[in-house]
């Protein structure tokens, strides 16, 4: 993992809360993508600004939960590939 990397979210998405989801949703000009509640709690944290490594950190301490670099480098990973994430 590349403890400088700062993921951010692309300007062609819009991350926000969908009541009538009950979830959080990516939008874009063709739709939008329903997010489970892990992906949406990364995606929130990638602000351009937050190093990957202090992402893992906020996360595990959120949730109380440990070794979650692997998950959440491969979740970042998949989102670039997709266009989510730059």
């Amino acid at each position: 993992m590349d403890a400088i990397e700062q993921p951010k979210l692309s300007r062609m998405f819009r991350l926000q809360w969908e009541e009538a989801q009950n979830a959080y949703v990516l939008l874009y000009p063709e739709g939008l993508v329903r997010l489970n509640t892990s992906a949406a709690e990364i995606l929130k944290r990638c602000d351009g600004r937050s190093a990957l490594a202090d992402i893992v950190a906020q996360l595990e301490q959120a949730f109380n939960a440990s070794n979650l670099a692997q998950d959440v480098q491969a979740f970042v990973a998949d989102a670039r590939q997709r266009g989510w994430l730059v």
